[in-house]
């Protein structure tokens, strides 16, 4: 799978790159290519944003700079799935990621501040996705999010059989994970319930599905 990530900060990914699962995949099963707007920008000294019309606060990352940057990385031939992310797309499900997983090539645009011209979104994108509704002053945080959750579904990415059951899963109705116990089994009169200590492992599964919240 290939992900392209546009952004102001290419830098900002270096430390997710060095660990798992990404670090684990990245150059096998997953190709990242980072892009930055200020590199290909029309506009003089490096300048990507601008104030919106009408007036308001912040500053919006604008349309033909982002143009820009997607026609110097693929001429006339944009990718099939173009993604903005913006507290006003769609959320971020487990669903999705399983959908993303699925794809070839993906390719995310992030900005920050008070996000996008909305012609990115409604021309240059196929797809707007929303880690939460607010803002973050920085929009590489949900690139991040939403690539460490795609990568831990590439084959390869975690031990086998490690990813089936576990939170969000898809296996789980998209349901959170199951309450997990360790020990001591009883620590305070706070016990662990009977059926994870039975050793009855037919038991114990349908007493995790039956208590996923």
């Amino acid at each position: 799978m290939r992900v392209d990530v546009f952004t102001l900060v290419p830098h900002a990914f270096a430390w997710l790159t060095e660990q798992r699962p990404i670090a684990g995949i990245l150059g096998d099963g997953l190709e990242l290519r980072l892009f930055s707007y200020r590199d290909t920008t029309p506009l003089r000294a490096g300048q990507v944003d601008d104030e919106p019309y009408g007036g308001g606060a912040g500053m919006v990352l604008r349309v033909d700079v982002v143009a820009a940057a997607l026609e110097a990385a693929y001429g006339d031939e944009p990718p099939r799935r173009v993604i903005a992310l913006t507290p006003q797309g769609r959320p971020l499900t487990q669903e999705v990621v399983e959908e993303l997983a699925g794809e070839e090539e993906v390719t995310l645009l992030s900005s920050r501040f008070e996000g996008f011209d909305d012609r990115i979104v409604q021309h240059l994108c196929s797809d707007a996705i929303s880690i939460g509704p607010y803002v973050l002053s920085n929009g590489e945080l949900p690139a991040m999010v939403l690539l460490d959750a795609v990568a831990r579904r590439l084959p390869g990415a975690l031990a086998e059989g490690s990813g089936e059951m576990e939170s969000f899963s898809v296996e789980l109705g998209g349901a959170l994970e199951y309450p997990h116990y360790t020990r001591p089994p009883d620590f305070r009169g706070w016990t662990v319930p009977d059926v994870l200590l039975s050793g009855d492992h037919a038991r114990i599964d349908a007493w995790r599905r039956g208590n996923v919240r």
